[in-house]
């Protein structure tokens, strides 16, 4: 393989791997993601208004979700470097937060008196909320890795190579 061929499949790799995150399928989990921003960010609203003093540990996670959907739009809406780091973080916390809210309300259901977003690992949202952030860590792997991952392309040069036999 000579400088330029290597410097050509560089190229088409590294422009596949960093394709945006809204792009294609990412269109849908986009949509997802901004569905369950307004839902969770309305539920919890409705919630720590009208009975926060009912079950305030729940409640409260319920708003702590929403801020992560939220963020989670936001760094898969958006083609930058931050979003892109943005979305690592939301994502990986939404994968953390299903798994341990999830555990903790089986063992402790009278601290949810009512379901959340997180709350039985998302039963109440068909289990959306246990499967998304896994498909949303497959995605932003999928369309770029991991941000420092990202390497620059090597220098391009067509000076021959003496191992080539040239």
């Amino acid at each position: 393989m000579t400088g330029q061929d290597h410097a050509r499949t560089h190229d088409a790799t590294t422009q596949d791997a960093t394709r945006p995150t809204r792009a294609g399928a990412g269109k849908v989990l986009v949509a997802l993601y901004a569905t369950f921003a307004v839902a969770a960010t309305s539920r919890a609203g409705y919630q720590l208004l009208a009975k926060g003093d009912e079950a305030p540990l729940a409640y409260g996670l319920s708003a702590v979700a929403a801020v992560v959907y939220v963020l989670a739009t936001v760094g898969l809406a958006v083609d930058r470097t931050w979003a892109r780091r943005l979305a690592w973080a939301a994502v990986g916390t939404e994968a953390v937060g299903v798994l341990l809210v999830g555990t903790y309300s089986l063992f402790r259901p009278q601290d949810f008196p009512e379901a959340t977003v997180w709350s039985d690992f998302g039963l109440g949202y068909l289990l959306i909320p246990l499967v998304l952030p896994f498909v949303g860590l497959w995605w932003l792997r999928r369309t770029g890795g991991h941000v420092a991952a990202q390497a620059p392309a090597p220098p391009s040069s067509t000076a021959v190579d003496p191992r080539d036999g040239c």
